[in-house]
């Protein structure tokens, strides 16, 4: 997760904790980061403008100062627990960190009749959700993705064989019931596709993509589409 978007995360954070704060230790274990990191966010938070408090000693913490309110969201019950289900049954997908992000975002707009029924009906929605790919592994294919890096992965295929390599991400897809990342990978000179589970390590360089686009992957499945559909 890019710091941007972990700033944004964690004042949503620090907004749900209401009166009660959140602790930096809690924070950092969240966010899979050091404490130091956290109270640097803290720090460029309150420089920002947020209103930031924190209060010292045993059961102290950090929150936000109950000031100006969101506006509340206009959703019913059903269609916040669609927006819950979809992002609790594909936790390694793309961004999934962020959605669950916005997702809280969301639910803390409601207004509190609409959000005691969709909490009420989540109950009866329940997800086994499939292990997924370190943290660490899935936030830096992001970054890479998002901002065109290369980004170097070790990598074990379906054979057992583990390499290290240089690749140039062009696209996530989903098929079969895996993610992949589909890129271009340096040490082949040729496109290939990653299964995103099989990816151990990640860490984004500061090399530039050097343009591949998706259309040199070919011609996608005929049910196959982007997540979001222009009509």
């Amino acid at each position: 997760m890019k710091r941007a978007e972990r700033l944004h995360a964690l004042s949503e954070t620090l907004r749900r904790s209401g009166s009660r704060g959140v602790s930096a230790e809690r924070l950092a274990d969240e966010f899979g980061v050091s404490v130091r990191t956290v109270k640097r966010d803290l720090a460029a938070l309150d420089s920002s403008g947020a209103p930031v408090w924190s209060r010292p000693g045993p059961g102290g913490g950090y929150g936000l100062a109950m000031g100006a309110t969101l506006q509340p969201v206009s959703l019913s019950p059903a269609q916040a627990v669609a927006l819950m289900a979809a992002v609790a049954a594909a936790p390694d997908a793309p961004y999934s960190d962020l959605a669950t992000a916005g997702v809280r975002k969301i639910l803390d707009r409601l207004d509190p009749g609409t959000r005691a029924r969709a909490e009420e009906l989540a109950d009866r929605v329940w997800v086994n959700a499939p292990p997924t790919a370190s943290r660490a592994t899935r936030s830096a294919l992001e970054e890479a993705m998002t901002e065109q890096r290369v980004v170097r992965i070790r990598y074990t295929s379906g054979r057992g064989t583990t390499t290290t390599r240089d690749v140039e991400p062009v696209l996530f897809a989903s098929t079969g019931g895996q993610w992949y990342l589909v890129a271009w990978c340096r040490l082949r000179d040729a496109m290939r596709w990653f299964t995103v589970s099989r990816i151990e390590r990640a860490s984004v360089t500061r090399t530039a993509c050097s343009g591949h686009t998706v259309g040199e992957v070919g011609e996608p499945p005929a049910n196959a589409r982007p997540v979001y559909g222009r009509e």
